[in-house]
């Protein structure tokens, strides 16, 4: 692979043969659900006629703490809250302020100690200590802090919550800047069964935590954000998947804005250098 290009190379699936379990990513997986649905969905495309779903957790159950951790696919930590939407963390706001000299590329704070990373209906999500969430809110994890931080926790969180549970459709309609033609269109494939309540554990197992991300624009009113998550091995070399997700300032929170191009969303990436790990 060419080293030229700062170390991207953009992949074509189909022409590499690269399946959906041996990717093992939850990037790409972000990419076929919360892409594809909106693709598929936007411009009428087909899909199954009755998507397969796993049982839907007991949810809203008030419960607080934690259970024994357990570990993902690539053998790290992550808790499991006793309450399934999630357990946020005690704040210590104001930690990143636009004057600091590291404001596009801090680490949200916590997310690498116990309880950062929790299991939420099978997918793991991000819960800090300095940008949110600051609590769950009719099974929505909501209050993200209006720094770059705070937007791609909440880029996370959307997009791998929604990939969990492609017909929830409070999280579609409340943290999802979806225009009235989506909503119309999404409501049509959730009422003929095309999008799954919960996605079976065989989905949801990738669904684990990326490795990194880039702010790779920030305004008061908008971000755009990157995840990579860990991919395949090509020619002995590692490859994370990284998607890129715009969020908006909505409303006293950040919304993820549906793309409207597959092509320009997702590639892959031979190195994390200019990557913030978490």
């Amino acid at each position: 692979m060419s080293e030229k290009g700062a170390g991207r190379a953009k992949v074509d699936d189909e022409d590499r043969g690269i399946s959906f379990g041996v990717i093992a990513s939850a990037a790409i997986i972000a990419l076929i659900v919360i892409v594809g649905v909106f693709m598929w969905v936007g411009h009428g495309g087909s899909g199954p006629k009755h998507a397969e779903s796993a049982p839907t957790p007991v949810a809203g159950s008030g419960a607080t703490g934690f259970a024994d951790p357990q570990v993902d696919l690539f053998g790290r930590r992550v808790d499991v809250p006793n309450n399934p939407d999630g357990q946020p963390l005690p704040q210590d706001s104001g930690v990143h302020k636009p004057t600091d000299a590291d404001w596009l590329t801090a680490a949200p704070a916590g997310t690498t100690d116990p309880r950062g990373w929790q299991r939420v209906y099978g997918a793991t999500v991000p819960f800090s200590t300095s940008d949110g969430p600051l609590r769950i809110d009719n099974g929505l994890a909501v209050g993200y802090s209006h720094t770059p931080q705070g937007a791609v926790l909440a880029a996370a969180q959307i997009t791998y919550r929604f990939n969990a549970r492609p017909a929830d459709r409070d999280l579609y309609v409340t943290q999802v800047r979806a225009s009235a033609q989506q909503i119309a269109a999404y409501d049509k494939a959730r009422a003929d069964g095309k999008l799954p309540d919960q996605q079976p554990e065989r989905v949801t197992r990738y669904l684990v935590a990326p490795d990194a991300f880039q702010i790779e624009n920030y305004a008061d009113d908008m971000a755009i954000v990157r995840l990579a998550a860990r991919g395949p091995v090509n020619d002995g070399k590692q490859l994370w998947a990284a998607i890129r997700l715009v969020m908006v300032w909505d409303g006293g929170d950040w919304r993820l804005k549906p793309t409207e191009s597959r092509s320009a969303q997702t590639e892959y990436v031979d190195s994390l250098a200019g990557w913030t790990k978490w």
